[in-house]
C-alpha cells in the first residue's frame, strides 16, 4: 500500500518465472506508486523483458502475483497499462507518418472505437505534443531518426491514457543527446502527468536525475529500493553472488566484478 493510502499503482509479490525448467527470475517483489519514474537495471539476458511480459499479462508466473490499483492483474485493469517496445520495425518506404501511428494507439482501446474524426485528430495532437512530436506528426515513420521514433512510440502508447507505462529498452542504440532527451520526456510525464513509468536499461547511469526508484536484477533475482540503498558494493555482491564493487566517478556509477 502506497504512502498515501491509496493501492499502488503495480505491486509484484514474490513473483517467478520457470521457462523450459529453469528458473529465470525468483521471488521479485517491489511496487510503483502514482507518478513514480522506476528503472529496471541488468545485464542483456538477466530477465528484464521476460518481467515486463509477466507485468503486461503475456507469460504466466510460476510463482507470485502481479497487481494493478490493489487488483490481481486481468483483463480489466490490462487497459491501464501501455507498453513501449524497443524498436519500431517498419518499412522506409511505407507512406505511414507519425500521426498514423498515434492513432492506431486508439484501436483496440475500449474508448478507440466510434471516435469522432475531430475528437480522434486532438487526442492525437495531444499525444504528440506531450512527447515534443508535434513538429514531425506528418513525417513518414521510417525516416525519423531513432529518437524521433522514440516519441512516436511513447505518444502510440500514451494516447490511451495509461497509469503505468512500461518501456523495454527505449534507450537502446540512441545517440547521447536523444537518450537524454527521451528520459526528459519521460520524466515529464512521470511529473506533470503523474503516470507511473518502469523502463528497463542496462544503463542506469541517464536515469540517475529522474528515477524514483531502481529495480537491479542479477541472477535471476532483484534488489528493489532507492538507487542509493540498492547500487552498493554489499548490496549488489549478494545479488550477483560473487564480489561487486561499485564506484562512483564524477557524477556516474560504474560496476565492476571484484577479484
Amino acid at each position: 500500500m502506497a504512502e498515501s493510502g491509496y493501492p499502488d499503482v503495480l505491486a509484484l509479490d514474490g513473483v517467478g518465472v520457470r521457462l523450459g525448467g529453469r528458473q529465470v527470475l525468483c521471488d521479485v517483489t517491489f511496487s510503483l506508486g502514482k507518478g513514480e519514474f522506476t528503472g529496471i537495471i541488468g545485464q542483456n539476458g538477466a530477465g528484464k523483458t521476460t518481467l515486463l511480459r509477466v507485468i503486461l499479462g503475456l507469460l504466466e508466473p510460476s510463482g507470485g502475483r502481479v497487481l494493478i490499483d490493489g487488483e490481481p492483474l486481468g483483463g480489466k485493469n490490462k487497459a491501464s497499462i501501455g507498453y513501449v517496445p524497443q524498436k519500431l520495425v517498419i518499412d522506409p518506404d511505407m507512406p505511414l507518418r507519425a500521426r498514423d501511428v498515434v492513432s492506431l494507439g486508439l484501436d483496440g482501446y475500449k474508448l478507440g472505437f466510434g471516435f469522432p474524426s475531430r475528437q480522434r485528430r486532438e487526442l492525437v495532437e495531444r499525444a504528440l505534443a506531450d512527447v515534443g512530436a508535434a513538429g514531425y506528426a506528418d513525417a513518414r515513420v521510417g525516416e525519423l531518426s531513432g529518437g524521433e521514433q522514440q516519441r512516436v512510440l511513447i505518444a502510440h502508447a500514451l494516447i490511451s491514457r495509461p497509469k503505468l507505462l512500461l518501456l523495454d529498452e527505449p534507450l537502446a542504440n540512441l545517440d547521447l543527446r536523444s537518450e537524454q532527451e527521451i528520459v526528459a520526456v519521460l520524466g515529464k510525464l512521470a511529473r506533470e502527468h503523474e503516470i507511473s513509468v518502469l523502463l528497463s536499461a542496462h544503463d542506469m547511469n541517464p536515469l540517475l536525475g529522474v528515477m524514483d526508484k531502481i529495480v537491479y536484477i542479477a541472477g535471476g533475482r532483484a534488489a528493489s529500493g532507492a538507487t542509493h540503498e540498492v547500487v552498493t558494493s554489499e548490496g549488489l555482491t549478494a545479488l550477483y553472488g560473487h564480489p561487486v564493487e561499485v564506484v562512483r566517478v564524477h557524477g556516474r556509477i560504474l560496476v565492476v566484478a571484484g577479484d
